[in-house]
């Protein structure tokens, strides 16, 4: 029996995280444990997550029957539908402990080349043009996500692109309508931007065909629209790409599913995470090199991060060779 232990996480934000759905200043996830294996479960409102109905659904499950980490899908099948979150913070917690006792970093039992993941952007969240611009100007990085969604976007981009020559993508959060969609995607290629993220509400496929169908050279991704492996397989044709991110896929299992179905489908494929400490992000980051797009900033936006994993240079991602998922808390890490 592997017994599922569980504490609550909460990230102070070193700035106020605004998007077109709401704003935070803390994000109140869930640390859970199996043996010496850790995992993280996000709790966003979005997705209808909080951090008392992780640990409710974490309580009810108590333990996993086996005690073999190596039979994954086997251990893996017995959760019963629920919180997405819960179950990657199991996920995780099993991937890292199978790692461990087979001595292992995660990306080398996985087959992959940690060489080979693609920078990561770096997220603007939603404030005044003036603001939004010095971040850009004080982040430094050659690839930024700008979050925009109401009626001051066109200032925060014209302020943004005098103040750095970064690449930068821009992600709606679902945040317009077809209409305002359709009006702003011919010009989003006078500001330079490389991708748009989830412009319309969820749901709204046929509207996604129509803004693909415009051909304005800017690939469109799904993300708040898709979930699981069904859900971009739903998407196939409608948009170009979809962000793949562990709290929604349930963990990694069904990430790697999501990956190889979007392949399928000749669709891109961006890794992303939600607000996470170091163990949801490295544990993400295991998978990036089957990626074309990366969005692992998570860590950045923290104040507190307890754990320490992966490291930054710059928009590079460094995977560590620890065993597992490779994370270690924080004052542990020298």
């Amino acid at each position: 029996m592997l017994p599922i232990t569980y504490a609550p996480l909460t990230l102070e934000l070193r700035t106020t995280f605004r998007i077109a759905h709401g704003a935070s200043d803390q994000r109140h996830n869930v640390l859970v444990r199996i043996a010496e294996g850790v995992g993280e479960a996000a709790a966003v409102a979005y997705h209808g997550e909080t951090q008392a109905g992780i640990m409710a659904y974490l309580a009810a499950v108590g333990a996993l029957q086996g005690d073999d980490p190596c039979l994954l899908e086997e251990l893996l099948a017995q959760l019963p539908p629920g919180s997405q979150a819960a179950r990657a913070g199991v996920d995780i917690a099993l991937h890292d402990l199978w790692g461990q006792r087979l001595g292992q970093p995660l990306y080398r039992l996985l087959g992959l080349d940690p060489a080979r993941i693609p920078l990561t952007s770096f997220t603007i969240a939603m404030d005044t043009p003036e603001a939004m611009a010095e971040r850009a100007r004080e982040a430094g990085l050659p690839l930024l996500k700008i979050k925009v969604g109401s009626e001051e976007d066109a200032a925060r981009l014209a302020a943004i692109r005098q103040a750095t020559a970064a690449r930068l993508r821009l992600d709606a959060n679902a945040g317009w309508s077809r209409e305002q969609a359709e009006a702003w995607l011919p010009r989003l290629a006078d500001f330079g931007i490389e991708l748009l993220e989830q412009p319309l509400p969820v749901g709204d496929l046929e509207g996604l065909r129509r803004l693909r169908a415009l051909k304005t050279g800017v690939p469109i991704f799904a993300d708040e629209s898709v979930k699981t492996a069904r859900d971009v397989a739903a998407h196939a044709g409608a948009v170009d790409g979809v962000v793949i991110k562990l709290m929604k896929t349930g963990g990694i299992r069904e990430a790697l599913r999501a990956i190889h179905t979007a392949r399928a489908h000749d669709m891109q494929v961006m890794l992303s995470c939600m607000v996470e400490s170091s163990v949801g992000v490295t544990a993400a980051a295991h998978l990036a090199p089957l990626c074309d797009a990366v969005d692992l900033d998570g860590p950045l936006l923290v104040k507190n991060d307890p754990f320490e994993g992966l490291r930054y240079e710059g928009a590079r991602l460094l995977l560590p060779d620890r065993p597992g998922i490779g994370v270690v808390v924080r004052n542990q890490a020298m």
